[in-house]
């Protein structure tokens, strides 16, 4: 039986203002063929999964928090106990409207490499309205600092 620990997964920061542990997938000690799950922390006021898209499909689960969800042209309030279906190729970016920090849980298939979590701390990810589709009218700016 293989066992990942929240606890014990030390996980990494982002420039965004996150914090992502790997339960299954990356660095975690659980490596399934088929998909990845992790948890992230959004630090209060702001911190965010920024503007990105990639082939996978993807599911957020929000533990505790709220956040403000863009998906594609669509821009929605997610509070604990909601869950979002994201489809392949969409843009996306969750961020952390509360001033808590927000917890939840990633799922995405197939497992793999999503480029954004290297392009973010290279500085590289695409910006919106100019190397990508623009964020929906009255959404959060897209975090795009380098590290």
């Amino acid at each position: 039986m293989i066992i990942a620990d929240l606890g014990l997964i030390e996980g990494r920061r982002y420039p965004a203002r996150r914090r992502t542990q790997n339960l299954a997938g990356g660095a975690s000690p659980i490596q399934p063929a088929n998909f990845a799950m992790g948890h992230v922390t959004l630090d209060p006021d702001g911190g965010q999964v920024p503007w990105h898209n990639q082939e996978q499909e993807e599911m957020y689960f929000i533990i505790e928090g709220t956040a403000e969800m863009c998906l594609a042209d669509e821009r929605r309030t997610l509070r604990t106990g909601h869950a979002v279906y994201i489809p392949p190729r969409l843009f996306h970016q969750i961020t952390n409207t509360g001033s808590t920090p927000l917890r939840m849980i990633y799922c995405y298939a197939p497992a793999g490499d999503v480029a954004h979590w290297r392009q973010e701390l290279a500085g590289t990810l695409p910006h919106a309205g100019i190397d990508a589709p623009p964020l929906p009218a009255g959404a959060s700016p897209q975090c795009t600092e380098t590290p």
